[in-house]
């Protein structure tokens, strides 16, 4: 598919005060599959406030994401609090339909925080997010309920990707990147956390589960009870 043909007709119906296009998503990583929807990045000048939509084009499912230049800079910043960077790993990944001088400068931004990392966690950011994994560990240990343990292992799934990460100045994802995020951190965690999942779902044994969580704590104290604190003035 030569993308400039199919897409900039369509841009140019749909967003015909469109300054700069950028094709990103899975189609750019080579991860597309037949379920894939387009993602583009479609730029506006005077665009005050950003929005996306979803719609179908020459039977096609596209994402949508409309911004101005201004707007960019302030999801890059909300997206690094946060610590997820989604909207960087896109412009990082995509593929210029229309360019602007403005581009390759957002690009290299987008570049530049991703090798930054997010903005580190505060002492009491981290203790608050370890002491609440803690518990949640706790409650998968002593769980005897299958179902409660099932909705408990969930949760405990991202919960500890999201500590791990976060204690150690790394971006999380969501959905398929979550796991993502944890192999591009450590590769050898990646392939446990599936494994002793896995193995849960499979044969209700959670040993293998609560040995890499309590391994994800123990760099930063290990399980947090005694002498937590929140909300006292």
């Amino acid at each position: 598919m030569e993308w400039c043909d199919w897409i900039m007709p369509l841009v140019a119906s749909r967003y015909p005060d469109h300054c700069a296009v950028l094709l990103a998503g899975s189609h750019t990583r080579g991860q597309a599959t037949v379920q894939s929807d387009v993602d583009l990045i479609i730029f506006e000048a005077r665009r005050r406030q950003a929005y996306r939509e979803s719609f179908t084009y020459d039977g096609v499912p596209i994402e949508a994401f409309v911004h101005s230049f201004e707007t960019i800079a302030h999801f890059f910043e909300s997206d690094r609090e946060r610590g997820r960077p989604s909207l960087q790993r896109m412009i990082a990944d995509s593929w210029t339909i229309e360019d602007h001088p403005h581009l390759a400068s957002i690009r290299k931004e987008a570049v530049q925080q991703l090798a930054d990392g997010p903005v580190a966690w505060s002492n009491p950011e981290q203790q608050r997010a370890r002491y609440f994994l803690s518990d949640l560990l706790d409650d998968f240990e002593s769980v005897t309920n299958r179902a409660e343990g099932l909705a408990i292992a969930s949760r405990l799934y991202e919960q500890s990707i999201e500590f791990v990460l976060r204690a150690n100045q790394r971006y999380i994802g969501q959905g398929k990147w979550t796991i993502r995020a944890l192999a591009e951190f450590d590769e050898e965690y990646a392939s446990r956390h599936t494994m002793a999942f896995e193995l849960y779902y499979q044969s209700n044994d959670r040993r293998a589960v609560i040995a890499l969580v309590d391994d994800y704590l123990a760099p930063f104290g290990g399980r947090y009870f005694d002498g937590f604190m929140l909300g006292k003035r």
